[in-house]
């Protein structure tokens, strides 16, 4: 549970959202003025998650954001007003509320709303790697999902991250972990929603997707298991786009950047499990301490690597 504030005061209200948002909000009530609750949770510098009731009916008009706004609305009625398009929501619905760079107004009618606030700039980082190769800053280009399916991927994604990484404080103290539910977001917001982002290899990548890309990025990967690095992270050692590296990999190990680094990282717990004594470690905080959220998870891609269970190991004879 993060930072929650309840209040029946419209201006400590405004003043908590624009200290939380950095940008002004006003809230205009319609009718007869009740209470809002807000509960901010920040995952990283990058990432936060906010919900917020409204038990009352009113406009709330709000100067950009600075970052992509993704909500769901849980229940109750909605309308976004920006770019001179209105877009009325329903509860169940998935979208962006409006572009980093735009203002904005909701009309509120007992709104129960979930959102999640990501730093543009961690889209680029996710979808093309080395930002001075990038060729236009990432972006969605679109307020709603592609599909109904992108949506409920969205609403998974956004639970998974909220109920396993938030919820527990052992979790949300893992940097590798809290680096991979970021990633994952921003990689699931381009999924969901149209954006401009170059998904298929240019012929400069795959001009980059040779032999010695390939060993910068191990090279890099091997060095830096421990800390938290993605997938841009190791286009940028290989002075490749991200795009040209996963190609590299796929051409020469028939894997992903991401699937090396949890081998390695796999690795590595396989080692301290060897080395640990049973009464003062736990395959959870291992399975943490290397980026693996789940225990089932990281249990199955021990077995397949290893053959036996982790348990096996941690307490063999």
């Amino acid at each position: 549970m993060g930072e929650v504030f309840k209040t029946t005061d419209l201006e400590v209200a405004e003043n908590i959202l624009r200290s939380a948002n950095g940008t002004s909000v006003r809230i205009a009530p319609r009718g007869q003025r009740r209470g809002i609750r807000w509960v901010h949770t920040p995952l990283s510098p990058q990432v936060r998650f906010t919900h917020t009731s409204f038990t009352m009916s009113c406009d709330v008009t709000g100067n950009p954001f600075g970052v992509l706004a993704i909500g769901h609305l849980r229940d109750g009625r909605m309308a976004y007003r920006s770019d001179d398009n209105e877009r009325p929501l329903r509860p169940g619905d998935v979208f962006l509320a409006a572009q980093p760079d735009h203002p904005h107004i909701a009309t509120v009618e007992d709104s129960d709303l979930e959102a999640a606030f990501i730093d543009p700039a961690l889209l680029s980082q996710v979808a093309d790697g080395e930002p001075g190769r990038t060729r236009q800053p990432v972006r969605l280009t679109g307020y709603e999902p592609v599909s109904p399916e992108a949506a409920r991927t969205w609403q998974a994604t956004y639970a998974y991250v909220r109920d396993t990484v938030l919820a527990s404080p052992d979790v949300a103290g893992q940097p590798l972990l809290v680096s991979g539910a970021g990633q994952l977001l921003a990689a699931t917001a381009l999924t969901a929603f149209p954006n401009n982002a170059l998904t298929d290899p240019t012929i400069e990548d795959r001009h980059d997707s040779h032999p010695e890309t390939l060993r910068r990025a191990i090279s890099f990967i091997d060095d830096n298991a421990h800390r938290d690095i993605s997938p841009a992270d190791i286009a940028a050692a290989a002075s490749v786009t991200v795009r040209a590296v996963q190609l590299a990999f796929r051409r020469y190990l028939d894997t992903t950047p991401t699937g090396y680094l949890r081998r390695v990282r796999l690795e590595h717990a396989h080692r301290q499990l060897i080395a640990a004594d049973p009464a003062h470690e736990t395959i959870t905080a291992v399975a943490y301490r290397w980026g693996f959220s789940s225990s089932s998870r990281f249990g199955a891609y021990y077995r397949q690597a290893y053959g036996v269970t982790p348990n096996h190991t941690l307490h063999r004879d």
